[in-house]
């Protein structure tokens, strides 16, 4: 998944909401559907764009803050291996996480905080 802040036709309406694409690669896969905090976990909710060749997207809109989601994959719930992070869910499994930032400049922030730190950079 990524931020969406560079096209301009995807501006949202609401100034609070950003743009996300979630995408996903499985050239087996014959559904994938992504299903989260942000849709109260309902897959059929979440249907994801196929381009007939294993790549999957979807974009959507969200408010800055953190969601927890995962990929459904022909029935299947999996972990987005894109996502930076995850989290343990109450059925044994885990959930990806995203945190979605309040402006391109706290992402890029957020982005540069979680890059590992090289000898000789201050």
């Amino acid at each position: 998944m990524k931020h969406n802040q560079d096209r301009q036709a995807d501006r949202p309406l609401d100034p609070q909401l950003v743009p996300i694409r979630f995408d996903f690669t499985d050239s087996k896969a014959a559904s994938v559907r992504l299903a989260g905090t942000f849709n109260h976990w309902q897959p059929e909710a979440g249907n994801m764009n196929s381009s007939g060749v294993g790549n999957w997207w979807t974009d959507t809109l969200l408010a800055p803050g953190s969601y927890e989601y995962c990929f459904v994959v022909d029935g299947r719930w999996i972990l987005d291996p894109l996502a930076r992070g995850s989290v343990p869910n109450p059925y044994g499994g885990r959930n990806s996480v995203l945190a979605v930032a309040s402006s391109p400049e706290a992402a890029h922030r957020a982005d540069a905080e979680s890059l590992p730190m090289q000898e000789g950079r201050l």
